[in-house]
């Protein structure tokens, strides 16, 4: 289990540096691998935190998508940047990547938004994955 939040918690730091650097995800976890390659000092790239960043990139576009419709009361580039990407894996994992609990994908997002965004954040990461959570079969149709 600490080995699925640790990839959880690199795929949204790449996540959050190519949101930063105006950058594309699957480049900066290119970057993450051959650095890890070349500096023994940095931990290898998991398996999961590569499947975590490349199916949040093909999902991308829908994924701000839904964010920018559920998010009342905040547009996708006002939200605070940590925000943003906690809420972007969050919502690829829990729509997307079914062998994951719903549960499980909500308590990691809380988690992060705990120790990487403020105070109110979690409380804002859990309602509006907890709204994708609830509308998971609606937007799997919409999908299709």
């Amino acid at each position: 289990m600490a080995a699925r939040n640790t990839a959880r918690k690199r795929a949204f730091q790449i996540l959050f540096e190519g949101d930063q650097r105006g950058a594309d995800v699957v480049t900066v976890l290119g970057d993450w691998i051959r650095h890890s390659r070349t500096d023994t000092r940095q931990p290898p790239v998991s398996e999961y935190t590569m499947q975590l960043v490349e199916g949040y990139a093909t999902q991308a576009a829908r994924i701000d998508e839904l964010i920018a419709q559920y998010a009342v009361g905040w547009t996708l580039d006002r939200m605070p940047v940590v925000d943003r990407n906690i809420l972007r894996l969050g919502a690829y994992e829990l729509i997307w990547v079914d062998e994951t609990p719903d549960a499980v994908v909500l308590d990691e997002a809380v988690q992060l938004a705990k120790e990487f965004s403020t105070d109110d954040s979690p409380a804002f990461v859990n309602g509006l994955l907890g709204r994708f959570k609830d509308l998971k079969p609606t937007l799997r149709r919409e999908e299709a």
